[in-house]
């Protein structure tokens, strides 16, 4: 008996379809499949994968607005950011291609005694857990490189889109690759927790809560095989004694609400030193009690629904539990009335260690703020954390910020004097327990392959 998954519209709190999981035996033929194909796919010149992936963009281009409405329906993302991740899907896409002859090339080298090939070939079937809250993105960020490298890929989403993991999967036939290179299988995270041991997987890329991705790595590492985890982190974004304040309250609001402020790379916790802190504190409580929750379809809406009404309900018992050990609330902080699963944009004070605030990740457009004594006090509470995926610094003295940054800063990006999203050609990836491996910047090819060497004997 199939057991039925339905999709809510976090908006309207409508159903929007209905879905059946596969059987463990189902997923089990799946990966199956994806095992023969790998044996004629990994034959393919990298040439022509490459020329599919530039393919794939354009099929991306093409379904740009059911891509979108997928997205603002199935998760509530704001249609002006869904048209963003589209976007970058497509240049994530072009830029593997443009790449892949050249990162993945024989490399000669000389030992003694003769000369040696370095070869980079595909392992076989990776295994992709992936979740909603960049619905195409994390899917196409994964799957496009092993796919180009000679892996094959089966994939299991969130189940909150199931539209959009039957949507990737149609995209990929669009644009040519084999049957079963690419498969989007409906089933829950017992069944892909099982497939972690079936022989034919031969790795698995997870991104997720640190909680789940260290289950993951544990399944995987009984069986020796290899795992990239992205897990989260609650990113600090400290302001110096020389910040330019009106430029870092700016680009702490967008930093804050991207993504309804559900981006694990977003900014969270917001360190400000006792020069800086009033100013930032009236300036920064302004602008974020001014944001506009609403209609994610509607031109002037800033923060769209929370994604599930479970995750309004975890996030607001993060905050009154941080409120209830000392924190205090200087605005938002209360699950409006009404239809929709919305959290207005809020703010944390008195945060301290202890609390949800400032130990863990909260996946909505809730901030943290924190008073530093200093630039050093400042770069301390920034690392004193579990997690290390990104992180900002401000201050308008950029080759000190840049040197903090490089050497100071323990996480796996930092932006100064601004706020980015992954960008197709620089690593992403964190450190600690936001996880390890790195994709884009030409770094996911290599994740995994079988980095061989081939020594030839040259006998005199």
């Amino acid at each position: 008996m199939s057991i039925s998954i339905q999709t809510i519209n976090p908006f309207t709190e409508k159903q929007l379809n209905e879905y059946s999981l596969l059987s463990h035996d189902e997923a089990k033929d799946a990966v199956a499949n994806a095992n023969d194909c790998f044996e004629e796919w990994k034959l393919v010149p990298i040439a022509e994968r490459a020329k599919l992936a530039n393919k794939l963009a354009d099929v991306i281009e093409e379904n740009r607005e059911s891509l979108i409405e997928l997205m603002v329906s199935e998760m509530g993302k704001v249609q002006s950011q869904g048209e963003g991740e589209v976007s970058l899907c497509a240049n994530i896409c072009k830029y593997t291609a443009k790449m892949a002859e050249k990162e993945l090339a024989n490399e000669k080298r000389d030992y003694e005694g003769g000369e040696a090939i370095i070869t980079y070939q595909p392992i076989g079937v990776i295994l992709g857990i992936q979740p909603w809250n960049f619905p195409l993105y994390q899917v196409i960020r994964y799957s496009i490189v092993n796919l180009v490298a000679g892996n094959t890929t089966v994939m299991k989403h969130a189940s909150n889109v199931f539209g959009m993991a039957e949507k990737i999967q149609s995209l990929y036939e669009q644009a040519g690759f084999p049957k079963y290179a690419y498969q989007s299988l409906l089933i829950d995270g017992k069944t892909a927790s099982k497939l972690i041991s079936h022989k034919a997987v031969k790795g698995v890329t997870f991104t997720g809560s640190d909680k789940t991705g260290k289950k993951v790595a544990k399944e995987a590492a009984k069986r020796s095989k290899k795992t990239v985890l992205e897990l989260g982190s609650n990113d600090a974004y400290v302001v110096l004694d020389d910040a330019d304040i009106k430029l870092a309250i700016e680009t702490s609001v967008k930093g804050r609400i991207v993504n309804n402020g559900q981006t694990c790379v977003s900014a969270k916790r917001f360190i400000v030193t006792e020069k800086n802190y009033d100013k930032f504190k009236e300036g920064f409580t302004q602008a974020m009690s001014a944001l506009k929750t609403g209609d994610p379809k509607a031109d002037d809406t800033d923060i769209g629904p929370l994604a599930r009404k479970d995750l309004q309900e975890k996030l607001h018992k993060q905050v009154t539990d941080s409120i209830e050990a000392g924190a205090t609330a200087l605005c938002g902080c209360e699950v409006p009335e009404g239809k929709g699963f919305f959290y207005p944009a809020s703010i944390l004070e008195n945060v301290s260690p202890g609390m949800p605030a400032y130990d863990d990740e909260l996946f909505g457009p809730v901030a943290a703020l924190i008073k530093a004594k200093d630039d050093d006090d400042a770069m301390r509470i920034a690392n004193d954390s579990r997690y290390g995926l990104g992180g900002g610094i401000f201050s308008t003295d950029e080759e000190k910020a840049t040197e903090l940054a490089i050497k100071h800063f323990d996480t796996g990006m930092v932006n100064i004097n601004g706020f980015a999203l992954s960008q197709p050609n620089l690593p992403f990836g964190g450190v600690k327990s936001s996880g390890y491996g790195r994709e884009h910047g030409g770094f996911g090819l290599k994740e995994f392959v079988n980095i061989k060497s081939v020594m030839v004997a040259k006998n005199s």
